[in-house]
């Protein structure tokens, strides 16, 4: 059995943001399935910790992180850690009070869900819910050629301001 290796640089943390995210009242998790043909990276599972200032103060966030680590190492012997995969563990405050038990089940949760192999038949979504527009595009309005300018709404007359 492969070992959990860390994230520990900027870009491995950013790379992530990517991939599938799952959400609790305690934590957001990330995680994006690497590459196989990467031979920098280790095989198994890399995972990253981030626990922002506005969780609490320095000893607060170090409790989290304690938290979250032995959450992980609990749930290590049933996680996916064959699969690459790189998982970051965005902490909110509730994790601090929160029953351990309660952390672990919504890690196992977690790290099951953003480790999943995506459904190569599934076509990728768009959050937007259409194409991206260039910058200074307008979208056409009924009633108006393609390319035309939009009328302006002012005629002269005072608003009243």
């Amino acid at each position: 059995m492969s070992t959990i290796e860390r994230l520990r640089r900027r870009s491995e943390f950013l790379a992530v943001t990517d991939g599938r995210r799952f959400h609790t009242e305690r934590m957001t998790v990330q995680g994006q399935l690497r590459p196989v043909s990467d031979e920098t990276a280790p095989a198994g599972l890399r995972i990253g910790f981030t626990i922002t200032k506005r969780v609490g103060h320095a000893t607060e966030r170090n409790r989290i992180r304690r938290r979250l680590r032995a959450a992980v190492s609990a749930v290590a012997p049933g996680a996916p850690t064959t699969v690459p995969a790189d998982v970051v563990l965005v902490a909110r405050r509730p994790a601090l009070s929160v029953d351990f038990e309660t952390l672990k089940g919504d890690l196992a949760r977690a790290l099951s869900i953003v480790t999943r192999p995506q459904d190569p038949n599934r076509k990728p979504s768009s959050r937007r819910g259409g194409k991206p527009r260039k910058a200074g595009e307008r979208t056409a309005s009924p009633g108006l050629a393609p390319g035309a300018p939009l009328p302006n709404p002012c005629d002269g007359s005072p608003d009243g301001q």
